[in-house]
């Protein structure tokens, strides 16, 4: 006969399973990689990541209302106990708005997911309220940075440091978060230098974070979002509104080039940091080959769009040839030289 414990995780494995098909099958998909030990801590924080950005991205609510309902969403993971009242608050304005079915779905089911996480080991609790106040003061200063959501409101960062400190916030601290939770799991990680190998894991993720802006940089104008720094535009003599022009594209090569150059580099260093997992870890170097694989190819093509400042063209790789990737690299077994090579392959037709 199974006991109440047994029970009650079977239970929160299969609720969470049912959660992350309904909001993001590919990542459900990825996920099933990930070590069975870390799986449902790894699983819930995505489920939180997802449902903060949700709020912050609903334009039906005006901007000063989602900033409140992302605070109140943050105050849950600033101490030990859930608000239920502020929960339900947070679904019952949010949830109906939602036009994508899997966020909707997200929304209705939030409680669902702070129930999972209460039954959380602690320290993996504290890992996951760490992350997502992080996370979500990112996607704070996201709002209060870009004030407007089309064209007439353009406004950009203004200089490199605040563009590095975006990218930690709403991605190189999940670097973070990956590590620690790793390091406290996995016996296999145990003489890992965990501060250096959080620095690597904190680039990994601006990497990707970087791939995100220069491949998105045409549709983030449309919402009056320019990420590429002022500083950096006015040394080829443009502004962002320059940007809306697509005759800009040849002007805007070498800031492109600048930017992208950035991403690889901290993208080698999350290659580096991936080959720093012992081989018999098959599970997760799979987990950190197939972002930075994909972000590779993404950034090859950014590298050769000439539609890149086109907001009709939507600049991403094909589902395809992310399931080719991970069918390559699952079929090597996370072989450190196939994967290198390949990443090696990527790099030059990059930079």
């Amino acid at each position: 006969m199974q006991s109440a414990s047994a029970h009650s995780l079977s239970n929160k494995a299969t609720l969470l399973r049912d959660l992350l098909k309904q909001v993001s099958r590919l990542f459900y998909t990825t996920l099933v990689v990930v070590p069975a030990d870390v799986r449902e801590q790894v699983g819930v924080a995505y489920l939180f990541a997802r449902a903060a950005d949700t709020i912050a991205d609903t334009e039906l609510i005006d901007r000063p209302r989602r900033l409140g309902f992302l605070h109140r969403l943050r105050n849950q993971f600033a101490g030990d106990r859930i608000d239920w009242e502020q929960v339900r608050t947070i679904q019952q304005a949010v949830g109906p708005l939602q036009q994508d079915s899997a966020e909707r779905v997200l929304l209705e089911r939030l409680d669902e997911c702070f129930e999972i996480f209460l039954e959380l080991l602690p320290d993996d609790r504290r890992k996951i309220q760490q992350v997502m106040m992080t996370l979500t003061q990112g996607m704070e200063m996201d709002l209060s940075t870009f004030s407007g959501a089309s064209t007439a409101d353009l406004a950009a960062l203004k200089t490199l440091d605040d563009l590095d400190r975006y990218t930690y916030s709403v991605a190189g601290c999940v670097g973070e978060f990956w590590t620690a939770l790793m390091c406290a799991h996995r016996k296999a990680l145990a003489n890992w230098d965990v501060q250096q190998m959080s620095e690597r894991g904190v680039r990994f993720g601006k990497g990707l974070q970087l791939t995100n802006i220069v491949k998105d940089i045409a549709h983030d104008l449309q919402k009056g979002r320019c990420y590429i720094p002022e500083t950096m535009l006015s040394e080829v003599g443009l502004t962002p509104q320059d940007l809306l022009a697509q005759r800009c594209l040849s002007q805007l090569r070498p800031v492109l080039s600048k930017l992208i150059r950035m991403a690889v580099e901290h993208l080698d260093q999350g290659w580096a940091y991936t080959m720093a997992i012992p081989r018999h870890e098959t599970r997760l170097r799979l987990a950190c080959m197939w972002p930075i694989l994909s972000a590779g190819e993404s950034l090859k093509l950014v590298m050769h769009s000439p539609d890149l400042l086109n907001p009709a063209v939507k600049v991403k790789i094909p589902r395809s040839k992310v399931y080719q990737i991970m069918a390559m690299t699952t079929g090597t077994v996370a072989c450190g030289y196939a994967g290198t090579a390949y990443w090696g392959h990527l790099r030059k037709q990059i930079i």
